[in-house]
């Protein structure tokens, strides 16, 4: 798994970094602490499983920021993880395409279960900030299909649908982790991901129930 953590506290990034192992025991951390730095990497090619962004970083532009990593890392989860709990900057990261808003006074397994739903193919969204019925948001969390009730057809990112492939192709993790690029945890947590989305419990009814999806 590579991660880019975007946040100018370099002891927070060290915490993040120590905390995301967790998930990942092999990840890739990439580090930056100004905002230019985060643009930078994200419009390089880097083939990111996840980004983590602050809000207060040095030169951050605002909200239109959010939207420009998002849309340079089309397909990748893009997360704040903030000190302000306002509700108005939960509903602006959202509504600039963020996957997830995460307070930076959330405890350790609050953040591992909100990055745990949010590979899932969810929003996380806190407790504290009541946002109604926006598209997905439940309050706290978001559906596991991504989707608004549930309905319509599963939204999978570009690497969930690469992992979908192989899955088709009767490829065992290590044969995925390996053409992929990722280690084998990584390769676990987006074949959970790719079977909650599309509501089974083994790898050959997500073959099936994918039915004519592209992958």
């Amino acid at each position: 798994m590579k991660i880019l953590i975007g946040d100018d506290h370099l002891l927070f990034r060290e915490g993040l970094c120590r905390l995301l192992a967790q998930l990942d025991a092999q990840a890739n951390f990439v580090e930056a602490g100004t905002f230019d730095q985060v643009r930078e990497l994200a419009r390089e090619g880097h083939d990111f499983d996840l980004v983590l962004l602050d809000l207060q970083m040095p030169g951050f532009p605002g909200f239109s920021g959010v939207q420009e990593i998002c849309e340079a890392q089309a397909g990748t989860p893009v997360v704040i993880v903030s000190a302000s709990e306002a509700q108005a900057d939960v509903r602006a990261a959202l509504d600039a395409g963020a996957s997830g808003y995460i307070p930076k006074s959330s405890s350790v397994k609050i953040m591992l279960s909100a990055l745990n739903l949010i590979f899932s193919g969810g929003i996380y969204v806190p407790p504290a900030a009541i946002l109604g019925d926006g598209p997905g948001v439940t309050g706290t969390v978001a559906s596991g299909t991504g989707q608004a009730g549930g309905a319509g057809a599963p939204t999978l990112t570009q690497r969930q649908r690469d992992v979908l492939r192989c899955l088709r192709e009767g490829k065992s993790n290590k044969q995925i982790a390996y053409e992929l690029g990722l280690s084998e945890g990584t390769v676990k947590i987006h074949v959970t991901a790719v079977m909650r989305s599309l509501g089974v419990r083994n790898r050959t009814q997500a073959v099936i129930a994918s039915g004519d999806m592209q992958a």
